[in-house]
């Protein structure tokens, strides 16, 4: 398999507070992985880096055989979908569902006067088709419920075809309906052999959708645990993590985790 991502001493320092500390991750072609920890972990920052909107202050980056610093990041960021809550908060509140997705082939946020070809239009419209939010195409985004802008900034982050899927607590904010319908759309893309490989940041196990492959563990900008998800998912690793003795079950692909007495 080939190396989508590549971090070797990745450091990010802000005056005296470090962010991220030597942090070495490698991320494969077709793994899936989900990022936990507490609030401060660092989970966004290294998301930020993987996204190429950061350069780290120390270390090497390397992001789909491209290396941060020697490369226009302007031509990377196309080739990596993102979904985060800063993102879509750059979204004009009455740009309507469609010029959301289609936007994103031309690296922009909101429409202005400008013509998309009509393949971009149908290529998004099919994405939101996917996500289940394609009734809702002629609506201003900042009338759609957060489940559905969550779903609608996923097909957006797709529709570059991108390489690299970066999903920031898609799950955030959301009922237990929404949630449930969240995890079972990521669990079939998961699925998908054609899907870029994916890496999804949340504080909650039970946000993991099955068919994730991979688990990095932070806590205090450093990493507790990595690998395949079944090995890193323990409950020593996760009390560690979350500075809580923890009991973990895990059931058809789904965790939970709750606290020990």
């Amino acid at each position: 398999m080939s190396e989508v991502l590549g971090l070797a001493g990745v450091s990010v320092v802000r005056g005296t507070k470090t962010l991220l500390d030597n942090i070495d991750w490698r991320v494969a072609e077709g793994e899936r992985w989900v990022i936990l920890g507490p609030n401060g972990a660092g989970k966004s920052t290294l998301l930020q880096i993987a996204g190429a909107r950061m350069h780290p202050t120390r270390g090497v980056a390397g992001i789909l055989d491209e290396v941060l610093g020697a490369v226009d990041v302007f031509e990377l960021r196309p080739r990596i979908g993102v979904a985060s809550a800063s993102l879509a908060h750059q979204i004009p509140e009455s740009e309507k569902v469609l010029n959301v997705v289609v936007t994103a082939a031309y690296g922009v946020t909101g429409r202005w006067r400008e013509a998309y070809e009509r393949d971009d239009e149908r290529r998004a419209f099919g994405l939101l088709d996917e996500w289940g939010v394609s009734t809702f195409f002629n609506r201003a985004f900042s009338s759609l419920s957060d489940g559905e802008r969550k779903r609608v900034q996923i097909a957006r982050a797709l529709m570059t075809d991108p390489e690299l899927l970066l999903l920031d607590e898609p799950g955030a904010g959301l009922d237990l309906a929404g949630r449930e319908g969240l995890v079972r759309r990521l669990s079939e893309l998961a699925a998908d052999p054609m899907a870029p490989s994916t890496i999804l940041v949340t504080h909650h196990l039970e946000e993991i959708p099955p068919g994730f492959t991979h688990a990095l563990l932070m806590r205090e900008g450093g990493i507790v645990a990595q690998g395949p998800i079944a090995e890193v998912l323990t409950e020593d690793n996760l009390s560690t993590t979350f500075g809580l003795p923890l009991a973990v079950t895990s059931s058809a692909g789904r965790y939970t985790a709750t606290a020990r007495s």
